[in-house]
């Protein structure tokens, strides 16, 4: 594939992203006229409010989580060379949200959300890479076999925490169960930011060894390429990207499913640009979501996880039977 249709893909996405952040912080049960920000005392007191207080954070959070869970797919399929792998099947995302719901148990959980989240993903991600290893090559099977168990056990680890909190913490952990960038801590966002960039810049830099490994271990040994290190810097960048991500959204799942198994047919398998690529549309798709969960029936509000599994599900379906019809 030629460079110059790849950067024309790339320059599109980032017009789409810029087009569904523009939208997600003027509509709303609110509209705030965005050129009056840039001009002096164009907003009164309730539109500022609204737009610094929530729909600021909830556009940023829905930004980060999305690019993070979307480059987590790309990096975590890239390592096991499976496209049917995700953080949300493979068990990572509930390994983060039993850690969420761990912080909620905590004095202070808000600060301990993060950390905890981030060495859920871990464990899981671990788990799956010792269990689905044979002959020093990744069985495909164990490791979609492995990653569903673990969701099992965490889901079951999850309702055994809700049966034993209280009332108010029970709904707190229901939020983060159905997804929502609506409850994004302000403060959590401000210094998760950077590390989120910090994490798209660490996957970008691993997009060489990944094309390696998609040649198979053996033939990545032959380049040169230390396997087991690649290995693990991998499933580290994945987990503190699907961490971050569940630690501000909670468990949204086909982002990291969808976006990669959409771009490969325009960008190839080529991760130097499948990554900054993923970010950005997985950036708009749930930045888009979003402005669809609070506006469809507004001034109620759907749970984004809902509006992602809904539209994920529909274009995943219909892009395996549109290439079965047309191969």
């Amino acid at each position: 594939m030629k460079t110059g249709t790849r950067a024309a893909v790339c320059a599109g996405l980032l017009l789409l992203l810029v087009a569904a952040v523009l939208a997600g912080l003027g509509i709303g049960t609110a509209r705030i006229d965005l050129s009056a920000l840039l001009r002096s005392g164009g907003l009164d007191d309730y539109q500022r409010s609204i737009f610094f207080s929530l729909r600021l954070p909830r556009v940023a959070a829905a930004l980060l989580a999305g690019g993070g869970l979307a480059v987590s797919g790309v990096l975590l399929q890239g390592l096991f060379r499976n496209p049917l792998v995700e953080p949300y099947t493979l068990g990572v995302s509930g390994g983060a949200a039993l850690g969420v719901a761990l912080a909620v148990l905590l004095p202070g959980g808000a600060a301990w959300r993060p950390w905890l989240a981030f060495g859920g993903a871990v464990v899981s991600v671990a788990l799956v890479l010792a269990f689905s290893r044979r002959r020093h090559e990744f069985g495909v099977a164990t490791t979609l076999l492995t990653g569903v168990m673990l969701s099992f056990v965490s889901s079951s680890l999850l309702m055994l925490i809700m049966a034993l909190v209280r009332a108010e913490q029970l709904q707190g952990i229901i939020f983060w169960m159905m997804g929502s960038v609506g409850l994004s801590d302000p403060g959590l966002l401000r210094w998760s930011a950077p590390v989120f960039l910090a994490g798209v810049l660490w996957a970008w830099w691993l997009a060489f060894p990944l094309n390696g490994l998609a040649l198979g271990e053996s033939a990545a040994h032959h380049l040169g390429l230390r396997v087991d290190r690649v290995q693990r810097s991998v499933f580290l960048a994945a987990s503190l990207l699907t961490g971050l991500s569940v630690a501000i959204s909670g468990i949204i799942g086909f982002v990291g499913l969808l976006v990669p198994h959409l771009l490969r047919p325009l960008l190839g398998s080529d991760h130097r640009w499948l990554i900054p690529a993923s970010f950005m549309a997985g950036a708009a798709f749930l930045v888009g979501a979003d402005l669809l969960s609070r506006t469809i029936i507004s001034p109620l509000e759907l749970p984004v996880g809902v509006i992602t599994g809904l539209l994920g599900g529909s274009i995943f379906i219909s892009s395996l039977y549109r290439r079965e019809r047309h191969p």
